[in-house]
């Protein structure tokens, strides 16, 4: 197209496709002459975009827009093709005409050092997959204090190998009780306590500086009721209103409810509340001033394009999708991980690709194992969602191991899982800021020869320190007694027993062996492994949890310790606990990102269970064969001899001790109490 002519037909044509662009408002600063040659770059007549009027951005920067130009061709398709079955054809059309405007707007306004980014991740697209990927999570102010507290820890997260941070919720919240910073009041500000958005552009400046990426939540089911779209739909104003599921009497809210779970029965039953202001029942899945968010109005998903553009743009690297399986409801299900959730998913990936390709998407999806891989992209949306999901169910099976030490129940359940999309990533984890439900299936439970609710309650009531020998020190979390269900809160530590241990002196060596197994089947499986802040120096449980203010009703708090300084400074003493098991992390990093075979697009398979005690792992790399060996008893136990010759290594070394594998007169490979080895075949002559 003939740049005059494009100008043009932009200029004229730019009123009556979009309306004010209230979708891009927030973009900070947005000089005339960079709204003009960022709208240059509209697709005048879409589908197809190869119409972009590039004209003002071509005299300028013609690199520049010849890029923005391509990634739109190859775009357009995946964004339109997700908006059409969310609000139709012709809707889509024009959904994406705006949408486009704001990725031209965010990309105008990104910075040289993000485009360079951009450029590097797209040379370099399994960037998320790289052995060298190490996750730490943490809430700013318990770890650092706040943003600019952060860029001076950031030494410290580099000697734990770590290249991925994520910070809990940090977007400002609704004052008093916000669900640990998940009910966001302004998605465009940072809490006051923890500083401003320029502090947080500097600490991602400073994370890219040092090899590290930043990652933040972005709440996309629900926001605080003292959000400016909630207030102005209390005010009265129609268009704010349809921003929400709004009801006039209970016969939606009733019917809706026959079909739906309740996520926190104890102090928040139901899934909606009655507002005055409203005159009306109002969608809360999660508290009474956490309101839902209608999808189906398209209006609903500018905003949130907007925001993860602005996002991007101050160089957030990755955007954990909260609450992602909630956000489209229908009648007669559960409202959870409908078609339309990775619709959507699908649309704002396009729309990241065009503008700011360097940001990847997490789907915050603690779902069951069947329900997952959609999250990571399968059939039409292969490719095209979230790069990253949670490995719960392995998180889940590493505790229901150690808890039984036994591994035919975890074997067969993780052997049975589909295989994930080879360009999707697990995060792999022992434990997040969440409670741990313990999502043990009834028929891999049965194929182990339990019961899958006998083995749920056996999990609970170990986690929770009464069932007989258990030296864990877990709390429960929303016990239901209709149901018998109850799930766990607390620190790695506390769960592996080592809070115990450490206070009466006994089982020590024991549940330190047990912590470094758990974190090396984490670091060995593959994907992205994600600490939690004061995991690193086996922090327990924090005594004081009730007692600070809006925290006594949620016991998740005692895993959400304040780092502890003190036991940092223990951290390079080889004989304290803090020593050994920063030690051994510090350990697992440093190899694992030295071994090719642990690339996450290579999938993981489990080998035979030949003692019940041992789980073997298997990973085929081009560059050659992994196998983890775990030991998850305190008892020795033996390996076959004739598996480490069938598996090629049988002449191997242990990656993480340099140690030759423990043969035994018998023939059998002995592996000590909690042993973990990583074996790679011995190079050949």
């Amino acid at each position: 197209m003939n740049p005059t002519f494009a100008a043009v037909s932009v200029s004229c044509l730019w009123n009556e496709w979009v309306s004010p662009v209230t979708s891009c408002r927030g973009f900070r600063g947005v000089s005339e002459e960079s709204r003009a040659w960022a709208t240059m770059l509209v697709v005048t007549t879409p589908p197809p975009p190869v119409d972009a009027a590039t004209g003002a951005l071509a005299l300028r920067e013609p690199q520049r827009a010849e890029m923005f130009h391509a990634r739109l061709l190859r775009w357009w398709p995946d964004l339109y093709a997700g908006l059409v079955p969310l609000y139709g054809e012709a809707a889509a059309i024009a959904v994406g005409r705006e949408l486009v405007s704001c990725a031209a707007t965010a990309y105008a306004q990104r910075s040289a050092a993000l485009h360079g980014r951009d450029l590097e991740r797209m040379l370099r697209p399994d960037w998320l997959q790289e052995p060298s990927m190490i996750g730490y999570a943490a809430y700013t102010e318990r770890f650092a204090g706040d943003l600019r507290g952060l860029v001076e820890r950031i030494p410290y997260l580099q000697e734990f190998g770590v290249t991925y941070l994520h910070l809990m919720p940090l977007l400002r919240p609704r004052d008093g009780d916000n669900d640990g910073g998940y009910a966001v009041a302004d998605y465009r500000a940072v809490r006051a306590d923890l500083g401003t958005m320029a502090d947080l552009e500097d600490l991602a400046t400073a994370l890219h500086t040092a090899g590290m990426s930043l990652t933040l939540d972005l709440v996309l089911n629900h926001v605080a009721r003292e959000h400016d779209w909630a207030v102005r739909a209390r005010a009265g104003e129609a268009a704010y209103r349809d921003y929400f599921h709004v009801f006039p009497d209970r016969s939606m809210p009733d019917a809706y409810e026959a079909s739906l779970p309740e996520v926190f029965p104890d102090f928040a039953p139901g899934n909606f509340t009655w507002d005055e202001d409203l005159a009306g029942w109002v969608w809360t899945t999660f508290n009474e001033w956490q309101w839902d968010v209608n999808w189906a109005n398209p209006r609903v998903l500018l905003e949130y394009a907007a925001i993860i553009l602005e996002l991007a743009n101050r160089g957030v690297d990755v955007l954990r999708l909260d609450a992602i399986a909630f956000i489209w409801k229908r009648l007669g299900t559960d409202s959870q991980g409908q078609p339309e959730v990775h619709d959507i998913t699908s649309v704002l990936k396009a729309l990241t690709r065009i503008a700011c390709p360097a940001v990847a998407f997490k789907a915050e999806a603690i779902v069951a194992p069947t329900k997952l891989l959609p999250y990571l992209g399968t059939g039409a949306h292969t490719g095209k969602v979230s790069d990253l999901a949670y490995h719960n169910s392995l998180m889940v099976q590493v505790w229901s191991m150690l808890a039984s030490r036994d591994v035919r129940l975890a074997a067969h359940a993780l052997s049975h899982l589909p295989a994930k999309p080879e360009g999707g990533t697990w995060v792999t984890y022992l434990r997040g800021h969440d409670d741990i439900g313990w999502a043990i299936m009834d028929e891999d439970a049965a194929a182990a020869g339990v019961t899958g609710a006998g083995h749920r309650s056996f999990l609970a009531h170990w986690y929770a320190g009464d069932f007989p020998g258990s030296p864990a020190r877990g709390l429960v979390f929303q016990y239901n007694p209709a149901t018998d269900d109850r799930r766990t809160s607390g620190t790695a530590a506390s769960l592996a027993g080592l809070e115990q241990a450490e206070a009466t002196g006994a089982g020590i060596d024991e549940a330190v062996a047990a912590l470094r197994l758990a974190h090396a089947i984490i670091y060995g499986w593959g994907g992205v492994p994600v600490l939690w802040s004061g995991d690193e120096l086996a922090q327990p449980n924090d005594p004081s949890w009730a007692r600070e203010e809006g925290h006594e009703d949620d016991n998740r708090w005692a895993h959400r310790p304040r780092w502890d300084a003190l036991r940092a400074t223990q951290r390079n003493d080889p004989q304290s606990v803090p020593g050994r098991v920063a030690d051994a992390l510090r350990t697992l990093a440093r190899v694992r990102a030295q071994l090719p075979q642990l690339h996450a697009s290579v999938e993981t398979r489990i080998g035979p269970v030949d003692d019940s005690g041992v789980l073997v792992t298997v990973r085929d790399h081009p560059m050659g064969r992994f196998v983890g060996l775990y030991n998850v008893t305190s008892d020795w136990r033996p390996w076959p001899g004739h598996r480490a010759h069938e598996l090629g290594v049988d002449a191997a070394r242990d990656e993480l001790t340099g140690s030759p594998l423990p043969w035994g007169g018998d023939g059998n490979v002995w592996l000590p109490p909690y042993a973990a080895l990583w074996l790679t075949p011995p190079a050949r002559p």
